[in-house]
Formats: C-alpha cells, structure tokens, sequence
C-alpha cells in the first residue's frame, strides 16, 4: 500500500494504470481516506481526504509529513488476522488501526502494526473483487 498526497494522487493512479493495473476508487469517509485499489493486481493506493481529522486519516498525514510519498505498509493476506496480531505481539508490535466488518456474509479483519520496524497489515476476508 502506497500513501500519497492527495494533490499527486491521479498521477500515481495514472502511472500505474499505463503499466497495466486497474484501479477501483473509493472514499472511505469514516477512515478520512480516498482509496485506488486493484484487488487483482494487489496495489493500492491511499490518500488522507483533506480536512478529515479521522484517526487514519491523521495516520497517513503524519507519515506523509514525515516520509513523503512512499511505502506506507505491506498487506499480508492471512487466515487470521487477530491470530497473527497476536503472533506480531509476541515480538514487540504496536497496533495503529484495526476495523472489522461482517454482513450478508462478507466479513473483513484489518490490523494494521509495526514489529521490527515493518510496517505490516494483517488482511482476513472473504471479500472478492
């Protein structure tokens, strides 16, 4: 997952559209981001909406006032992401978002940490593209 500033959004959209991906965009208003996501190809791109003071918002703000643009975390699909939470804990991790979503049979677990530096999101769903 790529964190970008809202202003060069499209442009990264557009560069990696011309290498063949195919981006879905939403905005997920509650978290404060807009999202570019291509499900198959496994990229995405995340931007903080301007003026959202959502805590992830203000996540990736800091880290692109710190970084720039840049890698913001590698997700790792896993059967279960509280299990391998739980795992990371075990060797120091600190959690800095998570959200679950279950309905009509669609379930989604986010975990999004720091172990060892890494900046790693543990990713269970049955969601498809």
């Amino acid at each position: 997952m790529f964190a970008v500033a809202p202003e060069r959004q499209a442009a990264v959209v557009e560069m990696f559209t011309g290498l063949g991906f195919t981006f879905n965009a939403t905005e997920l208003t509650e978290l404060g981001i807009s999202v570019q996501l291509d499900w198959d190809g496994g990229l995405e791109v995340i931007s903080p909406l301007p003026g959202s003071s959502a805590r992830v918002a203000e996540l990736v703000g800091e880290f692109l006032d710190r970084h720039g643009d840049g890698v913001y975390t590698v997700v790792l699909r896993v059967p279960d992401a509280a299990a391998a939470a739980s795992l990371a804990r075990r060797y120091g991790s600190t959690t800095r978002f998570e959200q679950h979503f279950a309905g009509e049979g669609t379930y989604l677990d986010e975990i999004d940490l720091s172990v060892f530096g890494l900046p790693l999101t543990f990713l269970a769903t049955n969601a498809e593209p």
